[in-house]
């Protein structure tokens, strides 16, 4: 897959917090490790929550573990999870293609979440095979409610601000660059810089890079079509007619179920390597409709979530307003941040690995925070840590030199 994705923190900040949370673990006890970082200058505050637990249960290092907290993008492990109860990890998200007596190609989305550019050359692959002929593209979206609006997001050209819809191509994204006379041209191979997409972008204004394709409501869809139309017609499919919104009417008998290639497993990983803002909430919203019935909204994800997360899990702390934690309004504790990691054990090696360390970081303005497993060096043994900081923004070079002075030890248990 060469798609790219996009990732919503800054490097610095992310540094920092896995660095602070080393320290947590370089020195031989917990009332040292205290010690260590005041001697550093480095101090948890009253806005802060640490909690340090081995898989058995015990504690090693507690500071207001118990106080709800903003988790920014590590709210998205618990929407992985909610989503893996509620399909399974091998379920595949579908597109349904349909035709008329009239020749039109409809295309009903079902808010796949990575529905990109080499998936739709495929589907037209799969549909040329069928079809040789087609009048209007009438994409389909009503699966979702128009427009979502979400908590916390802009309506900014910033990638991790593209809105969501029960179909859209490449996270709703364009990526391009300027060739040597100024002019827009793809910047990704698999993709096309269809005309649909180069008028938003001079419509708009748009500097070169990933940027949100449009926030207009019919958009996402339209360009779905319009990529759909531009694959087919190197399949040798002939489009006579336009790409046009609409709903598809009943009693059509399907030309085509297309899976996705991809397992909700894959999907998730990737939504959890690039911290993917719009991936987060396609799988809330769809979990909502799938489960409350279509169209599908933020609250209705809202509430599948919470429902999980109360009645499996045993969350108390949990304050959710969307999946992908770009809302300051999204709360929980540590220790339940804690209860989500040991329900999230069998999935761990899909997060980020670094060295004896697989993770999730979250990042907004002034908010850090960083949970995930050590694994202990000579067993077996896994740690689990939650950590909720705020204003650490300016204290690297500290957190560097502070971890220059100290040696790792390797004796933590369970």
């Amino acid at each position: 897959m060469r798609a790219k994705l996009f990732f919503d923190g800054r490097l610095e900040e992310l540094a920092v917090f896995y660095l602070l949370f080393q320290i947590c673990f370089c020195v031989l006890s917990c009332s040292e490790a205290w010690a260590t970082m005041a001697g550093c200058g480095i101090t948890l505050g009253p806005n802060d929550s640490l909690l340090i637990k081995g898989m058995g249960g015990r504690v090693y290092a507690s500071h207001y573990p118990e106080i709800p907290r903003i988790p920014a993008s590590t709210i998205k492990l618990l929407t992985s999870l909610a989503a893996f109860d509620f399909w399974g990890p091998s379920h595949r998200f579908k597109t349904e293609l349909f035709t008329d007596q009239e020749g039109n190609l409809y295309v009903k989305g079902y808010g796949d979440p990575l529905l990109i550019s080499e998936v739709l050359t495929h589907m037209a692959f799969k549909i040329s095979q069928k079809v040789k002929n087609v009048k209007d593209i009438i994409v389909d979206d009503s699966y979702f409610d128009k427009p979502i609006q979400i908590p916390g997001r802009a309506f900014s050209s910033n990638p991790y601000d593209a809105p969501i819809g029960a179909l859209c191509a490449n996270f709703n994204t364009i990526f391009f660059k300027r060739d040597s006379h100024g002019r827009p041209v793809s910047a990704e191979p698999q993709t096309p810089l269809i005309p649909f997409a180069r008028k938003k972008i001079l419509e708009l204004g748009l500097p070169e890079g990933r940027v949100t394709l449009s926030h207009h409501p019919d958009d996402p869809s339209r360009y779905v079509g319009e990529l759909l139309a531009h694959f087919l017609r190197e399949n040798n499919v002939k489009v006579r007619g336009k790409v046009r919104v609409g709903i598809r009417p009943e009693g059509l008998e399907p030309l085509l179920i297309y899976f996705s290639p991809f397992t909700l497993k894959q999907v998730i990983a990737k939504m959890l390597e690039f911290s993917n803002n719009f991936m987060a909430n396609q799988i809330l919203v769809s979990m909502g409709a799938g489960r409350l019935g279509p169209p599908g909204t933020i609250s209705k994800g809202v509430r599948v979530v919470t429902d999980y997360a109360q009645r499996v899990l045993g969350l108390r702390s949990l304050r959710l307003v969307e999946g992908s934690g770009l809302s300051r309004e999204n709360r929980i504790s540590a220790t339940d941040m804690i209860r989500v990691l040991q329900e999230f054990a069998p999935y761990r090696t899909i997060l980020k690995k670094d060295g004896r360390l697989f993770y999730k970081t979250g990042t907004l303005k002034n908010i850090s925070s960083l949970a995930g497993y050590l694994h202990i060096p000579g067993s077996r043994k896994t740690v689990l840590f939650a950590i909720f900081t705020s204003g650490y923004q300016d204290k690297l070079p500290r957190v560097k030199a502070c971890l220059d002075s100290i040696k790792l030890d390797g004796g933590l248990g369970e």
